[in-house]
């Protein structure tokens, strides 16, 4: 297995809206909002908001990022659809996407992703299969 260094990247929340939401993680709690964007290819809205001091600098504080589903079949409205609202994945930062997931797939880990992609934020991103992290989807993202 490759030595690596993984940072919390953020933890992702489903959630039925952004505005339910963001009350509570931005208005009560007063974390910012940091980033927004649409992502046509998860069929989601992003919402990031920043924990720590500098979001996404490599200081461990990671970023919470609330997903909303486009209505239809997708990842993210099954997920709400037969869990409710809640804690959908855990995201590491990794300094070598390719060469990681590459080692993942040799060690026979279940990847989601076989081959890195597009993410939120000019990011490059796999998903790692539950079954192969002891039942939590695992998001490993490498910056731009």
């Amino acid at each position: 297995m490759l030595p690596m260094t993984a940072r919390l990247s953020h933890l992702g929340i489903a959630v039925a809206a952004h505005d339910e939401a963001l009350r509570f993680w931005r208005d009560l709690l007063g974390l910012p909002l940091v980033h927004s964007e649409h992502v046509d290819s998860d069929g989601v809205s992003v919402a990031m908001l920043q924990l720590g001091r500098h979001s996404g600098a490599g200081d461990g504080g990671g970023n919470i990022e609330l997903l909303q589903p486009d209505p239809g079949d997708n990842p993210v409205a099954r997920f709400v659809a037969k869990r409710g609202a809640g804690i959908h994945h855990l995201a590491l930062e990794v300094d070598d996407i390719h060469a990681l997931v590459a080692s993942l797939r040799e060690a026979g880990i279940r990847l989601i992703d076989e081959q890195p992609r597009p993410g939120a934020h000019d990011t490059t991103v796999a998903f790692v299969h539950p079954k192969s992290t002891g039942g939590v989807l695992v998001e490993l993202v490498q910056a731009p």
